[in-house]
């Protein structure tokens, strides 16, 4: 297929579904890799025989990423397949999911303040905090904590909580219900949602998919 340089890609990683390592995964354009193989800056030769036997004799869709200090050959991948077996196989979720569930917790919270006062502000503290200790979330078990949660940039966190699927379920059931209770209707839902806009375009259509795949769909829409 191609031939890239750094520049041209953006390079992450996803947890394995069966061990208990990341998977680099390369994105290019629309299109996702996961690593293959890694080559010496010496080994320019051996890494494009490798790539073209890949690619020209087997069939593989590849490319071959040229960095300074190294060549590596990369497979392509649907990542969202990969992505719901390490659902399936961990109960962990991309870290988009985790991070557009706090963009809504945020957008609630505000929406309260601005709208309602600082007396529900405070009893939604109470509640949030009641329903962190009742999932037994990690991270978000103190007040101080669910401080952080309500004020720091979901995408600018440096640690992203440690947050299993059903408890991420469980929190944005008890976050439509609470926001329910204090609003009296569904209405806050299509603000709240809003603030999902702040997500890169390929992370917000991943937790959409993964709402899509609950019931949490017919709640946050």
């Amino acid at each position: 297929m191609f031939i890239l340089k750094r520049q041209d890609v953006e390079i992450s990683s996803i947890q394995h579904p069966k061990k208990d390592q990341q998977v680099p995964v390369l994105r290019y354009q629309t299109q996702t890799f996961r690593l293959i193989s890694v080559f010496s800056a010496a080994q320019e030769e051996e890494a494009k025989l490798f790539w073209r036997d890949l690619t020209d004799n087997r069939g593989k869709a590849c490319v071959l990423l040229e960095e300074p200090d190294r060549y590596s050959v990369w497979g392509k991948i649907r990542l969202e397949r990969l992505e719901e077996s390490v659902i399936k196989m961990t109960g962990e979720l991309p870290p988009c999911c985790i991070q557009a569930s706090l963009l809504l917790l945020q957008a609630v919270y505000m929406d309260i303040e601005d709208l309602l006062g600082a007396r529900q502000v405070a009893a939604f503290r109470r509640e949030l905090l009641a329903v962190f200790r009742q999932y037994q979330l990690p991270q978000a078990d103190q007040p101080e904590m669910i401080d952080q949660l309500l004020d720091v940039n979901p995408l600018a966190l440096v640690q992203i909580p440690s947050w299993q699927e059903n408890q991420l379920r469980a929190l944005l059931q008890a976050l439509h219900q609470i926001g329910k209770q204090h609003f009296g209707n569904a209405n806050f839902v299509e603000r709240a949602m809003e603030s999902l806009q702040d997500l890169p375009i390929r992370e917000r259509d991943a937790f959409s998919k993964w709402l899509k795949r609950s019931t949490l769909a017919q709640l946050w829409h």
